[in-house]
């Protein structure tokens, strides 16, 4: 027997409506966050109204409150809505903090990355909450192996033959990257390069982001890397030394912490 609309129905569905639009509200608040009266005001609710929501949003972990100015901005959990998309564990609990820290320290935004084929797909970002941002939107976004500092800082750690691999495919392609790969020559300079320095770096060679600078690091469990940490910068206000000298050392303390925090992890299973 179909099942007949009841009030209840209709004021559940109205419910969601609401706390959908709420988060929607929150998700273009300029700095990622706002106040309980920035987000009456934009959604035309009450704030009696808005109030509640937001108690059972932060309940169910897809709002948090700050301490500091009780202002609220979107939790990790939120990611979670998204069609097919899981986050790992290890990056909302472990990397995701570690980020924040690393914003605090050198202001610009940090990227955290992870390989997919011949790219690095985002994983977790803070160009959301820098104010030097030049990117809001990052997670989910794709970035060429050999051309960034994070790709390079993959390939110089990862193992011979998942590299080989990677610039396999890399080589098939139709793009930039594809004719880099092709060029050993160029291959073997990047890569010795890396491991001479230490870390992944790029001055504008992305073709599609040429003001943008970065400096990378992988981040190592027994012996290989699952990702890389970047620090994005534009290349008109920061030279390569520059970058080296000032976003380096907070670089590698945000890279030790992870890795320590997964060495424990690890441990515990």
């Amino acid at each position: 027997m179909p099942r007949q609309n009841t009030r209840a129905d209709y004021a559940t569905v109205r419910g969601l409506t609401r706390g959908l639009d709420l988060l929607r509200a929150l998700n273009v608040q300029e700095g990622g966050r706002a106040s309980l009266g920035q987000l009456a005001e934009a959604t035309g609710l009450h704030r009696t109204t808005v109030r509640r929501l937001l108690e059972t949003l932060m309940a169910e972990g897809f709002v948090r409150r700050s301490d500091s100015d009780d202002s609220y901005c979107l939790a990790l959990r939120v990611r979670s809505l998204a069609e097919g998309f899981r986050d790992d564990n290890w990056i909302s609990s472990i990397v995701a903090p570690a980020l924040s820290e690393l914003l605090q320290a050198v202001v610009w935004p940090s990227d955290l990355a992870t390989p997919q084929g011949a790219h690095l797909v985002i994983r977790e970002s803070t160009h959301r909450f820098s104010p030097l941002s030049f990117h809001r939107a990052m997670v989910g976004q794709t970035m060429p192996m050999l051309l960034t500092a994070s790709g390079r800082a993959y390939l110089a750690y990862c193992p011979d033959d998942e590299r080989e691999e990677i610039l396999q495919l890399a080589r098939a392609g139709e793009d930039d990257q594809a004719r880099l790969a092709a060029d050993e020559r160029f291959v073997v300079n990047v890569l010795e390069r890396t491991r001479e320095k230490g870390f992944g770096s790029n001055d504008g060679e992305w073709t599609s982001q040429r003001k943008v600078g970065a400096i990378a690091l992988p981040i190592m469990l027994q012996g290989r890397p699952l990702g890389s940490v970047n620090i994005v910068y534009l290349n008109r206000m920061v030279t390569p030394r520059e970058a080296d000298r000032r976003f380096l050392p907070a670089l590698q303390r945000a890279v030790g912490r992870i890795e320590e925090k997964l060495e424990e992890q690890q441990g515990q299973r």
